[in-house]
């Protein structure tokens, strides 16, 4: 293994300015500082994490606790493209990103603190997880740097796409299109983003002046095509069916726009449809979905940024919230009717 003093006799320099030209020191020539990096380069030098760690006490790892019900993983389409703007973020810092597995994944039954503590993270990044889990509790209260992403707690900062918003331009939309019977399958129930977007919903909708009927509102889960298509025919089968259907998000849609087919009917002929999230998948659904596209890049970039900023500035750095709006797609999912044909 190459080591500094390799370096200093090689290029017949100190082993301090050896040091200073490969941890970015201005005190020495350009020249001399070329020579150096060039020829550590050429000898296979790469600097030692742990002698590293102990320098600057930082292990420059950061833990990633992302859990989703569905069990998807990074096929998880939202959160996996979340996660990669997150990672490049961070490894353009010098972080590298390690998940975080808990008790109940690990044979050591270690929580998902003790984790963080084995691997000397310096932060934590939190994304789709059950926020109520005792060990995730553990892990906010403790002085770990953290960020959430699509929750918030008091004191911590949160990454939050903003679906107040996103709602109500979808909603808007809709309704511009002349729709009056407008129902909604919600995803998981007591989950911070179905709350805010049902209350989005209500509020838009009175604001409106229409009237959304209890068995217009459906439960299903975030990525659910089997219970979204079960909600779908149901809200079909009602006498006075809706004329168009608000989705969870875009990949539980799919479920919904199976059973619509099954039926025998077309979209938006006989039912408009929206999404949400903007995934790759349904750009290529013909008709293209009606969808609120979220920004997941900038709302991964966000969360790096911020996360690096409390680790390495925890005398300055504050805990705040940040809301990353999305964008309407129309798409073509959403038939224009007249008002009068909608109350019908």
């Amino acid at each position: 293994m190459v080591s500094m003093k390799d370096i200093s006799i090689a290029c017949k320099v100190s082993v301090a300015t050896v040091s200073k030209a490969l941890n970015g020191h201005k005190d020495i020539g350009e020249d001399t500082r070329e020579l150096i990096r060039k020829t550590a380069k050429e000898m296979g030098y790469f600097p030692n994490s742990s002698a590293r760690a102990l320098k600057t006490n930082k292990s420059f790892n950061i833990g990633v606790l992302f859990i989703d019900e569905a069990r998807s993983g990074l096929t998880h389409d939202y959160f996996g493209n979340v996660l990669e703007s997150f990672k490049v973020t961070v490894e353009q810092q010098g972080y590298d990103i390690t998940f975080i597995s808990g008790s109940k994944q690990r044979k050591d039954k270690m929580s998902y603190l003790e984790h963080c503590r084995y691997r000397g993270f310096d932060g934590v990044i939190i994304a789709c997880i059950d926020y109520d889990n005792p060990e995730v509790t553990e892990l906010i209260q403790s002085d770990l740097p953290v960020v959430t992403i699509d929750h918030i707690f008091n004191g911590r900062t949160g990454i939050m796409s903003d679906n107040i918003k996103g709602m109500q331009d979808l909603f808007t939309y809709v309704y511009e299109c002349g729709h009056r019977k407008i129902a909604y399958i919600h995803g998981e129930r007591n989950n911070y983003v179905t709350t805010i977007r049902l209350t989005a919903l209500y509020r838009t909708a009175e604001d409106y002046g229409v009237e959304i009927p209890d068995e217009y509102i459906k439960a299903s889960a975030f990525r659910d095509i089997f219970t979204t298509a079960e909600m779908t025919s149901q809200l079909l089968e009602l006498p006075d069916p809706p004329t168009c259907i608000l989705f969870p998000d875009d990949f539980a849609c799919l479920g919904g726009i199976n059973a619509i087919k099954s039926k025998g009917l077309k979209i938006p002929r006989d039912i408009s449809i929206a999404g949400y999230d903007g995934i790759k998948t349904t750009k290529y659904l013909e008709p293209q979905l009606t969808t609120i596209s979220q920004d997941t890049d900038k709302i991964g970039r966000y969360a790096g940024l911020k996360l690096i900023e409390l680790i390495e500035k925890p005398k300055t750095a504050l805990a705040e919230y940040i809301n990353v709006p999305g964008e309407l797609d129309k798409g073509a999912t959403v038939s224009v009717i007249h008002p009068i044909d909608a109350l019908r």
